[in-house]
């Protein structure tokens, strides 16, 4: 199912034994725009500490309610390491998140997930004690990656640079609850069409993002949004709908 980011936003986590938190925010990745983790504040019960809650831990199928059911219990989510979700989060800290909770690393393998395209665990073969595997991990470790991980709060109020100029700026995300992926920006045209409505604009449709001038570039017209469908919040986003909007920007869908 298609949702909003926004719907997500201000859910309450709730762990088997107990209310964790609510969600503040999700770090996505910018390579594959599929959410890797919800920010949750935790509130008093950890002294208003954030922490990072994967999709791995949800319990599908997930619904309409504002509340967001996972396979982990308090204590777990308490002793769980350390992070500052004002900072970007490097890639050594969500190893150390992955191993804490026994999840499988997401990039490696050619799927959104790993060696898949849903954060489905399956079952552990056993770990090697092949001394090139370990030497190898050890090297893996030490190795400086860049960073991917992007604040859908610092992302949101990006400007969308068509071909032709603004046409308006990100507002919310819609996201494919069962793979987690970033489907569509939410995109305000009112700021340069008066009168105008939201638009969904497909992650795959974006050319580049500048993150230093906070601007995503689209191979898109202004005339091509002004004729797209517009976005009306009250209506879920079903094949159907998204067919139409494909359809009205002349793009095949990404399911074909």
């Amino acid at each position: 199912m298609l949702t909003s980011l926004t719907h997500i936003t201000d859910s309450t986590v709730t762990a088997s034994d107990g209310p964790i938190g609510k969600v503040t925010a999700a770090f996505f990745d910018d390579q594959s725009w599929a959410v890797r983790y919800l920010v949750v504040d935790t509130g008093t019960w950890l002294d208003g500490r954030e922490v990072l809650i994967s999709p791995y831990a949800v319990r599908q199928p997930m619904d309409d309610s504002k509340e967001i059911h996972v396979t982990l219990t308090c204590e777990q989510v308490r002793n769980s390491p350390d992070v500052d979700t004002q900072r970007p989060v490097s890639r050594q800290h969500e190893r150390e998140t992955m191993r804490y909770y026994g999840y499988p690393y997401y990039w490696d393998g050619g799927g959104m997930w790993g060696v898949g395209n849903f954060p489905v665990l399956v079952p552990d073969p056993g770990t090697s004690t092949d001394a090139k595997v370990e030497n190898a991990l050890r090297a893996e470790e030490n190795r400086h990656d860049d960073i991917h991980l992007r604040s859908s709060v610092k992302v949101a109020g990006y400007d969308i640079q068509a071909t032709d100029e603004s046409i308006g700026h990100v507002e919310d995300f819609i996201v494919d609850d069962l793979s987690w992926a970033i489907r569509y920006l939410v995109v305000d045209t009112r700021n340069w069409w008066p009168g105008g409505s939201k638009v969904l604009i497909a992650t795959h449709w974006i050319d580049r993002i500048d993150w230093d001038t906070s601007t995503v570039s689209v191979k898109l017209t202004r005339e091509q949004v002004r004729n797209s469908k517009p976005y009306d919040e009250t209506v879920h986003v079903d094949r159907d709908y998204e067919a139409l909007l494909h359809d009205s920007y002349g793009r095949p869908g990404y399911w074909d």
